[in-house]
């Protein structure tokens, strides 16, 4: 199932008490100019434990631009590139999207982060995910110093707009800051019947000690889902389900601890785009019974998991288990235009589930610019919201969407 809908465009609100350290190095910024640029940085510059893009040119072949109509409409003059890990550039096709540029009339520009910026500009929008430096600066001076040379370029450059402001995207990975955002879904969104799990934050081993109190403070119940505090790279994707109390031990903070739904064994995963999004159907856990009981912890990789190809006696149900509906696009529209409002992104996806006892709308995580598997609209919608961004009128001001200190591309 993949659904579409259009919405208008929404202007982000102020996400100043959800960054981290890392980002007071960051400044928002406000579009104009004519050149949209992408990052890639060398991963030696970095240590192995993240690992991070080759330089990779990217460039159309012929040099010139073509000028001619298409889905998306003429954008001659933009120039686009990337940011992105070898995995991510590979799980995104991105030399299809350098093809399907060419025929859109969009110039793909590669930037060295290890290069002075200046040159390899002007840039109408940098569209980036770097995600891995700005992990990595919270210990790593190397990554700091990539981070200020950024900033220097877009204190050089204020109105270069910004897929997505760094600001934002520093709370997505952290899931103490992204699961308080969701929680506050269930007042903003009570008429849709959105909701997220409850959770509990475990910042430290001192908190184990009085961890079962606080399970019951914050309502949650058995089995439980644990995840990591740090939403990026491949131990993010590293969870376990913990069935009483005695396994609580199994927990290694910094983590969350969220109560598991009963779901049917599907994940919708909701990919956002802009003013667009699409929704893609996935295997997921299998339904448990509820409440506590002797199993021992189960150990798995949410990614392995969720694959479109996935087979697993975590995924199997009993063949009699009645089928859940898909959830209504009215329903997810309504919650990707509060995220977004929330959030002030544009490219980034939401893992819903369908409550198999209530049937409501269940979100249980937030992801920074996923991979769009399953999206075959992806390059096309990019390149419309790119184009969007650009063509909005500015008289005498920032570019519709714009919010003082966050580039966010009308996010």
């Amino acid at each position: 199932m993949v659904m579409c809908r259009s919405k208008p465009a929404l202007e982000p609100r102020d996400i100043s008490d959800h960054v981290t350290s890392v980002s007071s190095l960051l400044i928002g910024r406000e579009p104009s100019g004519s050149h949209v640029g992408f990052f890639f940085y060398p991963a030696p510059l970095l240590t192995p434990v993240i690992e991070l893009p080759r330089l990779v040119s990217i460039t159309p072949e012929g040099g010139g631009m073509k000028s001619q109509s298409s889905s998306v409409g003429q954008m001659s003059g933009r120039r686009v590139g990337f940011c992105l890990s070898d995995k991510k550039r590979r799980r995104m096709k991105l030399d299809a999207f350098v093809e399907f540029c060419v025929g859109s009339g969009v110039e793909v520009v590669e930037i060295d982060l290890t290069q002075p910026l200046g040159p390899q500009g002007p840039f109408d929008i940098i569209v980036h995910k770097l995600s891995d430096v700005i992990v990595e600066a919270e210990h790593d001076s190397q990554s700091q110093q990539l981070l200020s040379n950024f900033e220097s370029y877009l204190s050089a450059h204020p109105h270069t707009v910004l897929l997505d402001p760094l600001p934002a995207m520093t709370q997505l990975l952290d899931r103490f800051a992204s699961y308080r955002i969701m929680t506050k879904l269930h007042n903003s969104l009570r008429d849709w019947r959105i909701c997220s799990p409850p959770y509990l934050e475990i910042h430290n081993a001192g908190d184990l000690s009085s961890i079962q109190q606080s399970l019951k403070t914050q309502g949650l119940s058995f089995p439980l889902i644990c995840k990591t505090r740090v939403a990026h790279g491949s131990l993010s994707h590293e969870m376990s389900l913990i069935f009483s109390a005695g396994s609580l031990a199994d927990v290694h903070p910094p983590c969350v601890l969220q109560s598991f739904v009963n779901h049917g064994a599907v994940l919708h995963k909701v990919f956002v785009v802009g003013d667009r999004f699409f929704c893609v159907e996935r295997p997921s856990l299998k339904n448990f019974p509820p409440g506590p009981c002797d199993r021992e912890t189960i150990f798995f990789n949410s990614h392995q998991v969720s694959k479109p190809e996935s087979s697993s006696d975590l995924t199997a149900l009993d063949e009699q288990m009645p089928c859940l509906p898909p959830p209504s696009s009215e329903a997810v529209a309504a919650l990707v235009k509060e995220l977004r409002l929330q959030l002030g992104m544009a490219l980034f996806g939401v893992d819903v589930i369908i409550n198999m006892q209530t049937h409501t709308l269940t979100v249980i995580d937030i992801n920074i610019f996923p991979g769009y598997e399953g999206v075959p609209q992806f390059f096309s919608s990019l390149v419309s919201h790119i184009k969007s961004v650009l063509d909005k009128p500015t008289p005498g001001g920032p570019r519709a969407g714009d919010s003082p200190g966050v580039a966010a591309g009308d996010g």
